[in-house]
């Protein structure tokens, strides 16, 4: 890549603070960044190595004001981190542009139909009465089942799976590994201990705007729909059961897990291992703290930690007697050595 200050500038409509012509040839971080990269500071933790960087180009807030003088030039924007992550979005897009047909060795069944400008990369199989749209971006060794319907401008990495009957919207990006679709944990106990599988003839839902990251499992419903509504963000790892739903722009990071069909609100944020049972309901704003074990259905806009969960300023109060617990042992075994000794008297 090579651009002007005065193009990235037009990109996410910056004001330039010094050379408008200054070039950049790479991205890099504030603290290692060299002549000709493009850097950004959002946190102001991260200031003083502003004043020592050697970036050519630097995405600022707006409201920063210098301490000393910089060699770079500035890009003001109301906010950096967003600016930048909207310019790494649209170089990603430049050097995928490229990609559009289907390769040599990749397999498009008959009855598939294919959408303007998707590209299916070799060793892909798509299978019968699949419909992708237009824009759609389906990678090397992904496997997408039949009658699965994929949106437009939707981004399948390679090796991940997508099972039959799924739907994935526009916009949505499927990481390497994961599988959608798979059947979800269905089995009936017998009398004489054995289990009796009980079949999973829903599917999964993924609306628009959603990632999934790498390894992730969604099973499809028993019944019905497993649905991710529109905006969700799910990290690696995630296990999400059958017949769950998850709501707008909701957050979901590594290693977490949610029993099926539990109902999650808009705009939750599930921290990292959380594990939450099935059949409650999650509300509007819930956030779940990291390697909390959620065991209740909530109101809107509560916290949680904790194991089993409790409202987040509970259990850091039970933090702080649990860790006074050896001095109040002592505490204890002091009070009873003393009633004995009265016992006596």
């Amino acid at each position: 890549m090579q651009f002007t200050a005065k193009q990235i500038a037009s990109f996410i409509n910056a004001d330039i603070e010094g050379d408008e012509n200054t070039i950049v040839t790479g991205f890099n971080n504030i603290e290692a960044a060299k002549e000709g990269d493009l850097s950004f500071l959002s946190n102001p933790k991260y200031e003083d190595f502003l004043y020592a960087s050697k970036a050519s180009l630097v995405i600022a807030n707006k409201s920063l004001v210098l301490k000393k003088k910089i060699t770079a030039s500035l890009l003001r924007v109301d906010d950096a981190y967003a600016a930048f992550a909207t310019l790494l979005k649209i170089y990603q897009d430049l050097q995928t542009d490229n990609l559009n047909g289907i390769e040599e060795y990749a397999h498009v069944a008959a009855t598939a139909k294919i959408g303007e400008k998707v590209y299916v990369g070799s060793f892909a199989y798509v299978s019968e009465n699949v419909t992708i749209g237009k824009g759609s971006k389906i990678y090397p060794q992904a496997f997408i089942g039949a009658n699965v319907k994929i949106g437009e401008n939707a981004i399948i990495y390679p090796g991940a799976k997508i099972y039959k009957d799924c739907i994935v919207g526009n916009n949505t990006i499927i990481h390497s590994g994961a599988v959608i679709g798979a059947d979800g944990f269905g089995f009936a106990p017998n009398p004489d201990g054995t289990y009796q599988k009980i079949p999973q003839i829903g599917n999964v839902i993924i609306e628009d705007n959603v990632e999934i990251g790498a390894n992730t499992t969604i099973d499809r419903a028993t019944l019905n729909s497993t649905i991710i509504r529109k905006g969700v963000k799910i990290d690696n790892l995630v296990q999400i059961a059958h017949n769950v739903e998850l709501g707008e722009n909701t957050a979901i990071a590594a290693q977490a897990g949610i029993s099926g069909s539990t109902k999650v609100g808009r705009n939750v944020m599930i921290a990292g291992q959380a594990g939450i049972v099935g059949h409650i309901n999650i509300a509007d704003g819930t956030i779940i703290t990291a390697q909390s074990g959620l065991s209740k259905s909530t109101k809107p806009k509560q916290i949680f930690s904790g194991s089993p969960a409790i409202e987040h300023h509970q259990n850091n109060r039970s933090i702080i007697v649990y860790k006074r617990l050896p001095e109040l042992e002592k505490k204890i075994q002091e009070l009873e050595r003393l009633v004995k000794e009265l016992s006596k008297q």
